[in-house]
């Protein structure tokens, strides 16, 4: 109980009892009142005393801050070392924007961001609470904030994660209006893995009309993407995946589809303008050969290696996403227009988290694994 009420208690309830607790000088004035005056005194006390417990109470009612559910690590590890758990919601700053949470991404990269390898590079701290692709409701919006407004439907990358929770705070820059053709749980299915997609296409390897691109895991989250932006941009596409996934391939628009478990990529895809790799090690040292003088090779992984890039006269990248609303904007008018689509492949509840991040540490799933974490807003 708070300190205040404690203190008024014992002084009210000493007056109450008769003035055994009081000094010398209360106790001679209150013998001079008689019986009936003394009850008098006595309800009117125990009278102020509810009327001050309640707003004490109530104030620091009012102090306590909103609670959400959420997913948390508090120490870096395992995908395991989750909790789902209550915590404070976060409070907007003037800058940022407070999103309601609909669904969120799991990627995987989540269980690299989650083992604190990278925690200074990453600027990750704990408890951390993952979750870099969201999508859901502006809730409220902070006094700077000038392109969101309460209500708007938006999906984004946010830079520190916190999307596995009932709400986030965002930055204007890391948001954009959603896609209107979809809905939000396959909204949250697109912002990493089709940011990385298009910064490696357009902004590094500036692909173009014509061109050839070699796309390793290309029914990932980030090669399925990156198949469906390299035809819209009119390049020619070879991808590679597993047995299982050659018709999803074929479904993204790949004009050839290779089944890295029966053929050879490099006697399949030879001259190519450009390489995206997600896989790395042997992928990517097999890589290098597949690349005409003067192309490129971009590995999500792994620096390229500087001596083969000199020795074939060609270009290196290592690549890193960053949220970007104007990406975003342009991603979502290539989904209106029907040239991208995301591939949701299980959707499960935020309570399910660990084994969605389990999942996704594979790097074996097709398309993307989506968690719910609220209901979509009605009309």
């Amino acid at each position: 109980m708070n300190k205040c009420i404690r203190t008024l208690i014992t002084a009210l309830i000493s007056q109450i009892n008769g003035g055994k607790a009081m000094t010398p000088g209360l106790s001679s004035g209150l013998s001079a009142f008689n019986a009936r005056q003394f009850m008098q005194m006595r309800h009117a006390c125990f009278a102020f005393l509810g009327v001050a417990i309640f707003t004490l109470s109530h104030g620091a009612r009012a102090e306590e801050k909103p609670m959400m559910k959420a997913v948390v690590a508090h120490e870096y590890g395992a995908p395991d070392l989750l909790k789902f758990e209550e915590v404070p919601r976060p409070e907007p700053k003037d800058d940022e924007a407070l999103v309601r949470v609909i669904a969120s991404g799991v990627n995987p990269a989540d269980p690299l961001t989650l083992s604190g390898k990278y925690a200074k590079e990453f600027g990750t701290h704990l408890p951390l609470i993952p979750g870099y692709e969201i999508a859901g409701v502006v809730e409220k919006t902070g006094a700077n904030i000038t392109k969101l407004k309460v209500g708007d439907a938006v999906y984004g990358y946010p830079t520190f994660g916190g999307g596995w929770a009932d709400y986030v705070t965002v930055k204007e820059w890391e948001v954009a209006a959603k896609p209107k053709s979809l809905n939000l749980v396959e909204a949250a299915a697109v912002p990493m893995g089709a940011l990385t997609a298009w910064q490696s296409l357009v902004d590094v390897a500036k692909l173009q009309p014509g061109q050839t691109i070699l796309i390793h895991g290309g029914s990932g989250g980030v090669g399925s993407f990156a198949i469906q932006i390299a035809k819209a941009r009119g390049a020619r596409v070879i991808a590679t995946a597993s047995t299982a996934n050659q018709d999803l391939l074929k479904q993204l628009g790949a004009d050839v589809a290779v089944d890295y478990t029966k053929t050879r990529f490099e006697d399949v895809a030879k001259d190519v303008d450009a390489v995206l790799d997600p896989v790395g090690k042997e992928t990517l040292a097999r890589s290098y050969g597949a690349v005409k003088k003067g192309g490129i090779v971009m590995c999500l992984v792994a620096l390229p290696d500087r001596a083969e890039l000199q020795k074939r006269g060609i270009h290196g990248a290592a690549i890193s996403v960053h949220p970007d609303a104007a990406d975003l904007t342009e991603i979502a008018r290539l989904i209106d227009a029907g040239k991208i689509k995301p591939t949701v492949t299980q959707v499960l509840p935020l309570s399910e988290a660990i084994a969605a991040q389990q999942q996704a540490a594979t790097h074996h799933t097709r398309g993307k694994v989506v968690l719910r974490i609220g209901d979509e807003p009605k009309g």
